[in-house]
């Protein structure tokens, strides 16, 4: 955990990361795909299914498959899937302490889009304690694990990769941030897509979790 004594900025992912109910949040999210998918294609839903499914696994978000197969109008796509009920999520007074104690900035990046984020840490009760989102339209709709838009990120918020840390719940999106020199932290689950890959050097560190983490951060800069 030394090396993480000096670390200046902390990258969140949101799904999975900054909550752990993956399936109750997300859950939603996949229905109102394979809802939009099968209105907008005029497909019955098993196959609006299998497109997102297949879509996902070939390009990393159904949408970039969208995209590229049959010109779905993004912001529409983002809008309708991300119109969910959240009322189940309770506010994190834990995590919130932990992020309030952090002298680093914190940033979140996502595939999903910017209303959906400040869905989220609205509802966890942390919403006012971000520096900046990076989405998936500030990302010119290019997904992670793409370099590119990680690029971006790095030149939006003026971060030096090296005092930097990246936490995300999908292990195979942490290669890039390691190539440009962040250190990499998996928050270790049991899904498929997001343990593939975890076995990889990329990782610099594997935790339980993201509270714990980051009072260990806190912890570790007051000493």
């Amino acid at each position: 955990m030394k090396e993480f004594k000096n670390i200046k900025n902390i990258i969140f992912d949101c799904d999975g990361v900054l909550y752990k109910d993956l399936d109750s949040v997300f859950g939603q999210v996949s229905k109102r795909m394979g809802e939009y998918i099968s209105k907008k294609l005029n497909v019955d839903l098993k196959e609006a299914k299998e497109l997102q499914r297949a879509y996902f696994h070939q390009y990393n978000t159904s949408l970039n498959g969208l995209m590229i197969h049959h010109k779905i109008n993004p912001n529409e796509f983002l809008k309708y899937v991300h119109d969910i009920n959240l009322d189940f999520l309770e506010k994190d007074e834990v995590l919130r302490e932990e992020l309030l104690n952090l002298d680093s900035k914190k940033f979140v990046y996502t595939n999903g889009s910017r209303d959906h984020v400040n869905n989220i840490t609205k509802h966890l009760g942390i919403d006012d304690l971000f520096d900046g989102i990076f989405d998936i339209v500030d990302g010119q709709f290019f997904p992670k694990p793409q370099i590119e838009p990680l690029k971006n990120l790095i030149k939006k918020f003026e971060i030096t990769p090296e005092e930097t840390v990246f936490i995300e719940d999908i292990a195979k999106n942490l290669e890039p941030a390691k190539k440009l020199g962040m250190k990499t932290v998996w928050l270790i689950n049991n899904e498929y897509w997001g343990k593939k890959d975890s076995d990889k050097d990329f990782i610099d560190l594997k935790i339980n979790n993201l509270s714990s983490f980051l009072k260990e951060i806190n912890i570790l800069k007051a000493a």
